[in-house]
């Protein structure tokens, strides 16, 4: 769930988008600052420094995003303008996740003990994107506590065929039935 504040900063730059027609350009460039945010950490850290001066800030962000789309970068300036720096990431995936409902693309996320082969997250894909008759991006997360199976999470939909949930379910009916005895 996201904050407050990162909810209306992000829909105030997915709006500026929407009227400009590039939401799939805003979602492409909010997914370049995350990666460049998790690749360098410190830099991460450098816009959340209350000691670092907000030039220097803004300074940082031309060298490092200033081929990005004006208007990215400029929100960007001002979220550093306004102390608000802190919620970047927030804003980031809330941006993505308008942007995926404004053209019509649901996220499953797809937890294994070990990464998938990509054949194997295909066939999920397919699979998904006929149920739900829409475009389905898949991402595969690693959960070793699944002892084996997949859980795939599309939305507020859980779907559980682990080896852990088999045994907890098993566990679960064992339990009722010495119950009733």
């Amino acid at each position: 769930m996201s904050s407050e504040i990162a909810g209306r900063y992000s829909q105030a730059v997915f709006e500026i988008a929407q009227e400009n027609g590039t939401i799939e350009e805003l979602k492409e460039q909010a997914k370049v600052i995350q990666a460049v945010l998790a690749e360098n950490p410190i830099l991460h850290e450098f816009f959340r420094a209350v000691k670092i001066t907000k030039e220097e800030k803004k300074n940082m962000i031309e060298e490092c995003f200033g081929k990005l789309n004006r208007n990215v970068v400029n929100f960007m300036k001002l979220l550093v303008d306004k102390d608000r720096m802190y919620y970047l990431e927030e804003i980031l995936e809330e941006v993505i996740a308008l942007s995926n409902k404004a053209l019509g693309i649901e996220l499953a996320v797809v937890y294994s003990v070990r990464k998938l082969p990509q054949e194997d997250l295909d066939r999920i894909q397919a699979a998904l994107q006929t149920k739900l008759g829409g475009k389905v991006l898949i991402e595969n997360k690693i959960d070793e506590s699944l002892i084996a199976g997949i859980k795939v999470v599309v939305g507020s939909t859980v779907t559980d065929v682990s080896m852990a949930n088999s045994i907890e379910t098993m566990k679960k009916q064992l339990l009722k039935k010495g119950d009733t005895q």
